[in-house]
């Protein structure tokens, strides 16, 4: 998907008068007040709240999200609803979002102030992403896709039980409502999908009815006589893609909105930072987890490190390493900003400043990057640095075994250190009764879940033992680390051709060299001294005369095309039915049960979360927090397709 910078909305507020959006010459909502349109329409025209009574989870789609007012609405009813669903998840479309400043003018004196204030704490950096912004633990997930409508519905992987339509009125903003939207929109509803909207327009009824839906006629709301409401009832439901499935032989999102009888827990082979966000994010989502280590603690290989940089990036064109780097930064920055403030992880999450970096920045907002000049940087950094030089005010350094740890407290995860596997098989029962178990080197189970996950390293070890399964271009990259007492501080981060920072303790933290196929396990002074004259390159910072050269060796998996692998283990090709069209990630048909967070590579600490909420979502059932183009990107049936295509 080729994406465009956000224009955020122009918004003119008068006295008395609802909002006004001089660019499409509408309105935001009607006279007599959002509150009350956002639950005569869109909430009663849905059956809200009684759909959602009893359910595991509620997901709902709006387009034109505008100034959440309909959001606030259903989290308000939501809250206030003893037989609510588990949670509720709503994704909303917005090509031009507010400022925050104009979204506390719009909540200025508004009816739901605590829950407006929640909103405006978590409103995002205005990039063209899907941002996931959690409220009451993650009961509430609003999933704001920002772009154009036309661009982002093909993008989003989700499966609808409510649609609200409410983009400005189709003759002000007609793409928002033309056929093409609501075949879009249809493709996202699970059958017995509703639709509620205060447009009545003819081509918006047909195009309803085109789509699959039954359409009626209802008492509108206002100066509005009448209103539109539908429900998803097509003659022919397409399959979804057997690549997208969920665990527990479901379709996708299909688990969202029914009952689920099976057992919902996982084994997670491996308890570094991969292995810890995949619990993590399952737990969340009401899994149970056992986490296996071969170790006596967590976080002992790569993970062990005592700092670690995170941060967004910046490429020309935008491409796909871009994006799914920028929304993994975003989303990182939120959960570690809350682990350092509330002294669970040490680290600094204050920005991070990237030197020489080459191009410009000037498309982006300047809370994603931001260009410095020479004399803001040495103001930023304590120490004297020439530029060019860009800030990344959502980066930062963190210690990784924190990290990891805080992770592993999450409810529902349960360590289980000190435990050698040597081997996983899937039980031979079929259906929803099978169960993947882990052996020890003696062939006794240690545990079994009808999910288990490879994580990190141990994603290239075990998988070995499962004969159909397809194998992905891996490669063990050796880094070592140095870090001294110095005699000056770094008030931010460094990053650009290696990375410093200022410890917790006060010491200078460097690195990190990069030596493919090398097993030594040793730390090696011509190491230290290349990370040192990497460090002087980025500022004029080196140890104490006569102070000790500390280091630490760990390895990192990096894939060929340098993205992680997360989701589905796929069928090797051999077991695959030759007539399968397997062109694409997506269609690849995969082993039932069995999934993989790995190949972080050198940015762990920036992938891992969003990797374990995009893994756990996919497990589950639940909306993708990803682009699908992004989803397919990291996907580990990636070189199958590619393999394919190739061959046509």
């Amino acid at each position: 998907m080729k994406t465009e910078p956000i224009m955020p909305a122009r918004i003119e507020f008068a006295d008395g008068q609802p909002p006004h959006a001089p660019l499409f010459g509408d309105v935001y909502h009607a006279q007599a007040g959002a509150q009350a349109q956002a639950r005569h329409v869109f909430m009663r025209g849905n059956g809200l709240p009684a759909r959602w009574a009893g359910r595991r989870r509620f997901v709902i789609v709006e387009t034109g999200f505008g100034l959440g007012n309909n959001f606030l609405a259903t989290w308000d009813a939501w809250q206030n609803d003893p037989a609510r669903c588990a949670q509720i998840v709503y994704l909303a479309i917005e090509r031009h979002p507010p400022t925050r400043a104009d979204l506390v003018q719009a909540h200025d004196g508004g009816p739901l102030p605590a829950l407006a204030g929640e909103l405006l704490a978590g409103w995002p950096t205005l990039t063209p992403n899907i941002h996931p912004i959690d409220f009451e633990g993650g009961r509430v997930r609003l999933l704001l896709a920002l772009g154009d409508i036309a661009r982002m519905l093909p993008q989003l992987c989700a499966q609808a039980d409510a649609l609200y339509l409410d983009g400005f009125a189709p003759r002000c903003n007609p793409s928002m409502w033309d056929r093409r939207a609501i075949r879009g929109l249809a493709r996202l509803c699970a059958p017995g999908a509703t639709v509620a909207t205060w447009s009545v327009a003819r081509d918006l009824r047909s195009s309803l009815v085109a789509s699959g839906f039954e359409v009626r006629r209802t008492p509108g709301f206002d100066r509005k006589r009448e209103m539109t409401e539908a429900i998803f009832a097509p003659a022919f439901v397409p399959r979804r893609s057997p690549g997208r499935a969920a665990a527990l032989d479901t379709p996708l999102g299909r688990g969202a909105a029914q009952p689920q009888a099976a057992v919902r827990e996982a084994l997670i082979m491996g308890a570094g930072l991969a292995g810890a966000c995949a619990a993590a994010s399952l737990a969340r989502l009401g899994w149970r987890c056992k986490v296996l280590e071969r170790h006596a603690s967590p976080a002992q290989a790569a993970s062990g490190n005592p700092a670690g940089l995170y941060h967004g990036t910046v490429h020309g064109d935008d491409g796909l390493h871009a994006r799914f780097t920028r929304a993994c930064a975003l989303w990182a920055h939120r959960g570690y900003a809350r682990g350092v403030a509330a002294g669970h992880v040490a680290g600094q999450t204050d920005g991070l400043v990237r030197l020489r970096p080459g191009g410009s920045c000037a498309a982006w907002p300047g809370d994603y990057v931001h260009e410095l000049e020479d004399e803001s940087l040495q103001g930023l950094t304590g120490v004297p640095i020439r530029g060019p030089a860009w800030s990344y005010p959502a980066g930062g350094w963190v210690a990784p075994r924190d990290v990891v740890n805080e992770l592993l407290r999450t409810p529902g995860v349960e360590l289980v250190a000190g435990v050698d596997v040597a081997r996983i098989a899937r039980s031979d029962a079929e259906g929803p009764g099978a169960v993947w178990q882990a052996f020890d080197t003696g062939g006794a189970v240690i545990h079994g879940a009808p999910v288990l996950v490879l994580a990190g390293g141990a994603s290239d070890v075990l998988l070995h033992a499962v004969s159909d399964a397809a194998s992905w271009p891996l490669q063990s990259v050796r880094g070592q680390v140095s870090w001294f007492e110095s005699p000056a501080l770094l008030r931010r981060p460094l990053a650009g051709h290696g990375y410093a920072l200022s410890l917790s303790d006060g010491q200078l933290f460097c690195g990190a060299t990069t030596t493919a196929g090398d097993s030594d396990a040793s730390t090696r002074e011509i190491d230290h001294a290349f990370n040192l004259q990497r460090l002087q390159e980025l500022a004029s910072l080196g140890p104490v005369p006569g102070a000790p050269l500390h280091g630490r060796v760990g390895w990192r998996a990096v894939a060929k095309d340098r993205l992680p692998i997360v989701g589905a283990v796929p069928r090797r090709l051999a077991d695959i039915t030759p007539a399968t069209r397997i062109d694409h990630a997506r269609m690849v048909p995969r082993i039932p049960g069995l999934f993989v967070l790995g190949g972080l590579a050198s940015r762990g600490l920036t992938w891992g979360p969003l990797a374990g909420e995009v893994l756990a979502a996919w497990i589950d059932g639940a909306p993708i927090p990803l682009e699908a183009d992004l989803l397919d990107a990291i996907d580990p049936a990636r070189w199958l397709a590619r393999r394919a295509r190739r061959a046509d």
